[in-house]
């Protein structure tokens, strides 16, 4: 290849496990779980530390999915979106039309890639910018969960589907167990596939990627379409663990997950991504959440906090790309 990835030129990061880990996330991390457990005495415990991995589990794959899309200079806004909606096709698949519960899974999946895939289809088709064609998905996915519900919860899901949410073999959670393998799974894809490469390359330099004969369209439409998928799956969890398919579920949880993805490395220019680092970021969001639940801190300023968190992190990555040009 012709260019250079950034995540090369990055100071401030591990080395490691195919890719590079930024410093100040595990150290953050650390000082949270530190701070965290002198100020509640129910902070560090095994069940607490189960209960931090269920609830990080759809953000975190969300996060995943946002990792890919923002490796290549893109941006989907549309993930919690697209997780209400293929938690609602899956649900009406089996409780409404009645289909056996592997149609759950499948529904669910496909829901999630087709959404997806219009999105990819309009970004590198029509030109339409990423930020415009996603955002208009999150209010065409959400309208179409609330219009295919009459806003109304769909209750009732079959028993292998809800063991999906509320499963704990040996104690741990399956959503928990789903997102490890997740995590496994897509950081073997960015760090050590053509596939995953080839997204960075071509958010460093898209015109050096062309150049070098990457079809950038067709990847690009592959890059969010993956994305969608993600969400699917992120949609099937959560809708398995309230064992139903709610037209609501995943507001504003876009907010969430490019801030998992930015605070571990993500740059968000594109060109450096670590699915790794994203998992650390995940972690940090659902440590410092159930932190502030333990510490009866109303949810309004949790918001105001994951929102901070979002600002501080895209500011760690400025100094971090002032720090590699000079």
């Amino acid at each position: 290849m012709a260019t250079t990835l950034a995540a090369t030129r990055t100071p401030l990061t591990i080395r490691g496990l195919g890719g590079a880990i930024r410093l100040e996330s595990l150290i953050v991390l650390v000082i949270l779980i530190v701070g965290l457990s002198i100020a509640s005495p129910y902070f560090l415990s095994l069940s607490n530390a189960f209960n931090i991995l269920l609830a990080t589990s759809v953000i975190g794959i969300l996060g995943f999915a946002s990792t890919f899309v923002i490796a290549a200079a893109g941006i989907d806004l549309s993930v919690g979106s697209v997780l209400g909606f293929s938690a609602v096709v899956s649900a009406i698949s089996v409780n409404a039309i009645g289909l056996p519960w592997p149609f759950a899974i499948l529904s669910a999946l496909l829901a999630g890639a087709f959404c997806g895939a219009i999105n990819g289809l309009l970004i590198a088709r029509a030109r339409i910018p990423a930020f415009i064609v996603t955002l208009g998905m999150l209010g065409v996915a959400r309208g179409a969960a609330l219009v295919l519900t009459n806003g109304q919860p769909v209750y009732g899901l079959p028993a292998p589907i809800v063991w999906l949410g509320q499963g704990r073999p040996l104690g741990v959670p399956v959503p928990a167990i789903v997102f490890i393998l997740v995590a496994l799974v897509t950081h073997v894809v960015l760090s050590s596939t053509t596939f995953g490469k080839y997204a960075l390359v071509i958010g460093d330099n898209e015109a050096a990627a062309r150049a070098t004969g990457i079809r950038v369209d067709r990847h690009r439409i592959l890059l969010y379409t993956l994305s969608g998928t993600l969400a699917g799956l992120a949609g099937l969890l959560f809708a398995a663990r309230v064992n139903s398919g709610d037209p609501t579920a995943g507001t504003s949880y876009e907010l969430t997950a490019i801030t998992a993805a930015i605070l571990g490395g993500t740059n968000l220019f594109g060109g450096r991504a670590s699915v790794i680092g994203t998992l650390i970021g995940a972690l940090i969001m659902g440590v410092l959440q159930n932190g502030l639940n333990l510490l009866a801190v109303s949810s309004f300023y949790q918001q105001m906090a994951i929102g901070a968190v979002l600002v501080l992190a895209v500011w760690l990555d400025q100094i971090n790309r002032g720090r590699a040009r000079s």
